[in-house]
């Protein structure tokens, strides 16, 4: 057993019996834990309750194909991140080109060569991983990102924040989809001029702005795009999530570091100056700094370093 297949659960999709019991006796020979569906719509059930780490997919399938099997996962937010590799014995280069059009990441020919599935299996369960190590790094700071299909306008995953921020700024029915249009012509931009010759996407809101910042686009894989909104709001929120404090400290920090004094703070909160105060004492202990200084010195560097340096350019 490989670190690439451990723990690894492989959907393997066929309506021949002989190839499910083929793949299923090799893989979970390999180390593999393998769960089997014999036509799409419950390959598509079982991606949305089991949710494997990649699926095994043949093409061509009675009623609903595996090209729109693949299709309709990837349309799905929820596992559109699922890695597929075709099963077909369709050679011709349109039918390859198809299943990429599809989604699909790989294809294998058949009659299959369990030994060759199994090598793209571990390949692109590396892959995925490392994506998905990625992205948990990214959720533990509180970092809003997309992962974006190099090439194309389709989201492969987003931060849980990013996707609260993409609600409400791309999804707001009052600008008759504008902005999302921004957006996937900004994306189109990023395949022909290259980060070089792009600019930061600003997105205006009456609450605020949202700037997308491409931070790398020369993996083959995905494309990692992060995103900051700029409002007093955002700041407090992210205020909590880098530095774990609660609301209310976040909000005293926020005031600090746009240099108010407790008083004025009181008088904006509604509270004392001796509870803006302790509210302090708080974030010292939680920053491990000891002054004010240096409390909203460390806070404004850590949300510029988290920020990507979006206004750089």
């Amino acid at each position: 057993m490989t670190e690439a297949n451990q723990h690894a659960v492989v959907l393997v999709v066929d309506d021949a019996p002989e190839t499910l019991a083929l793949l299923h006796a090799s893989l979970v020979e390999s180390g593999y834990t393998v769960l089997v569906a014999n036509n799409g719509k419950d390959a598509i059930r079982i991606c949305n309750e089991a949710y494997p780490d990649i699926v095994l997919l043949d093409a061509v399938m009675p009623e609903l194909g595996g090209f729109d099997v693949c299709r309709r996962l990837k349309q799905d937010i929820n596992t559109r991140h699922i890695p597929v590799i075709f099963m077909t014995g369709l050679t011709e280069s349109e039918d390859v080109v198809a299943g990429f059009s599809a989604g699909g990441i790989d294809y294998v020919t058949k009659p299959l060569s369990p030994i060759e599935v199994i090598a793209r299996l571990n390949t692109h369960l590396k892959n995925s991983r490392m994506m998905s190590h990625t992205q948990g790094a990214l959720d533990a700071f509180g970092q809003a990102a997309i992962a974006v299909l190099p090439g194309t306008d389709k989201i492969i995953w987003q931060t849980p924040l990013a996707r609260d921020l993409v609600e409400k700024y791309l999804n707001d029915k009052e600008d008759g989809g504008t902005h999302a249009e921004q957006l996937q012509q900004w994306i189109q931009q990023l395949s022909e001029g290259g980060k070089k010759r792009l600019r930061p996407l600003m997105i205006n809101h009456p609450t605020g702005r949202l700037i997308f910042t491409p931070a790398d686009i020369r993996n083959d894989e995905q494309w990692l795009i992060l995103l900051r909104e700029e409002s007093e709001a955002a700041q407090v929120e992210a205020l909590k999530a880098v530095f774990n404090l609660t609301k209310r400290e976040a909000e005293v920090l926020h005031w600090v570091i746009l240099g108010k004094t407790d008083k004025s703070i009181g008088e904006i909160l509604g509270t004392s100056p001796r509870t803006v105060n302790k509210h302090m004492e708080h974030v010292f202990v939680k920053l491990g700094v000891e002054t004010r200084t240096a409390a909203a010195s460390l806070a404004v560097t850590k949300l510029h370093t988290l920020s990507g340096h979006a206004n750089d350019t």
